[in-house]
Formats: structure tokens, sequence, C-alpha cells
């Protein structure tokens, strides 16, 4: 019987070492239905914005081979070139990497595109970067809407969209069906704790703009490499609220961090989220 989600990994939650064919076949071995890519800000990654149509037919070739897609792409390259950024130059960078990374989506087969929410990152916020990034991300939804690409917000961990509530803000100033958001639970769960409020409540803040959620768990003011369990975040409710809320798409969004043992990892976060995701049907 088809199951009514999908549960995708996370790429850096494997040795980067691995090509794609190594990386598929984990992800498929432990028991997921889909790989995010990620497409970050270092040069690596950002290349693969560059990849010629040749190579991109052997990933789509490789992922039929396999039986395993790329169907999300978490698109966190804007940390080194913001949309809201002051310099031009690095703006006009951050819009160039939007246009290619919608349009490797649209080769791909990949569905959603999760933004990071940041007007800037290594800039300090103003009124100014944030009529830029709003100015931008309009010409960047449209773009999004011309290939039938979804971008949906990613509730970061700086102050400027740490919440449901603060991306739902854009989402509505857009006003298209191509921008929504893509929460992380982890992150809002810090978040909550910050602000004394209830991160299920955030969540609902989103209702009918939810476009997939990242499973990630989160310590108070700490927000990568922390290990499933060992955090504070409620998954179980998180997760029935977000089912409640109309989202079937997550991503378990975890790092490799050298351990030998990897692949048990993998394994240990599809167990633990599958059963919890399971009980929704």
């Amino acid at each position: 019987m088809e199951k009514a989600y999908t549960l995708g990994l996370y790429e850096k939650s494997m040795p980067s070492w691995l090509g794609w064919k190594e990386k598929l076949e984990a992800a498929k071995a432990a028991g997921y239905d889909f790989v995010e890519i990620s497409i970050d800000e270092t040069e690596e990654k950002l290349s693969r914005l560059s990849m010629s149509q040749a190579e991109r037919l052997e990933l789509i070739s490789m992922m039929k081979i396999v039986g395993l897609p790329i169907r999300t792409m978490c698109l966190s390259g804007h940390r080194k070139y913001p949309l809201g950024s002051q310099d031009p130059k690095v703006r006009e960078m951050g819009m160039d990497i939007m246009k290619k990374a919608i349009q490797l989506a649209d080769d791909l087969g990949i569905r959603i595109i999760q933004l990071a929410g940041y007007d800037v990152y290594y800039e300090d916020s103003s009124p100014d970067t944030k009529e830029y990034f709003l100015d931008n991300l309009k010409k960047a939804t449209e773009i999004a809407a011309r290939a039938g690409v979804v971008l949906g917000f990613e509730t970061m961990e700086t102050e400027f969209m740490n919440t449901v509530e603060k991306s739902m803000e854009y989402v509505k100033l857009v006003s298209s069906m191509y921008l929504n958001v893509y929460p992380d639970i982890g992150n809002i769960t810090n978040a909550a704790k910050t602000y004394g409020t209830d991160a299920l409540d955030d969540l609902r803040a989103g209702k009918g703009h939810l476009v997939a959620m990242h499973l990630k768990e989160t310590v108070p003011g700490k927000f990568r490499e922390i290990p499933f369990g060992s955090g504070h975040v409620d998954f179980e409710r998180a997760i029935q609220t977000a089912w409640e809320l109309g989202i079937r798409k997550y991503v378990t969004e975890f790092w490799f961090t050298g351990n030998a043992d990897w692949m048990n990892d993998l394994n240990d976060a599809n167990r633990r989220m599958t059963e919890i995701l399971d009980q929704q049907c």
C-alpha cells in the first residue's frame, strides 16, 4: 500500500566524499523516499548550478537506476550572496544563483526549493536590505512560477525570520502560490523558547502555506549537529500538528560529523520519524 507521506534525507547527513550513486543507494537502503540536495555557499556546491546538460542527464539516469529521486533542494547559498545585500554586485550574484537553482530544479524534477530566510547574513539588516530583499523575492517568485517550481522559506536561526509568523509576512506581501513556508521544527522550537511562545502555535500561523517540514533536533541556543533524542524538540506533537495542517512531505535534517557508523545514523533517524509518521495515517 502506498504511504500517505514521503520522508526525505538531507544530503549532508552522508559523507561528502560519496558520489551521487552511493548517496542515493544509502538513502534507499535506510528506507527514505527521496534525497534533498544541498546548494550551500561553498564553491563546490554552487558549481552544481553550472552542471552541463550531460551531467544533469547522468544524474537523472542515476536516480532512475537506483530507484530513488532528488525531490527537494536546500538552497543556502544566499548566506554569502543575499538577495538583500547593500552591494548591487552581491544582489546580482544572488539573483543569478536563484535563476540557476530554479533551472536546475526544473531539469532534475525537484518540486520544492527551500529558501534561507535571510535578507542578509554577514551584513547588518536594515530597512534598505529588507526592501532589496522583498524586491528580489518578488522577481524570484515570478521566475519560479514560470517554471512551476515552489519556493518555501526556511525558518532560520536569526531574528529576521526565525518563526513561521515572520515568514508569513513576506508570503503575504508577495502573494503567490509559488512562495510559501518550509519550516524547520528545530529552529522554531528554539525561537519559541526564546520568546516564551508555543512552537506549534507558530506552525499553525502558516496554515495553507506549508509545503514541507524539516525534522531537526536542537537545544536552546544550538541549531546544528544535535543527535536525535538528545534535544528538546517534541517530534510527536510537531508531526501531529504538521499533519493536521496538511504537510505530507518531510525531511530529516542532520549532519555527518565523522561517525564511522554513519549508516546507522541514517537508519536511526528514519526509524524514529517513520514510527511517528505512521501513527498519523
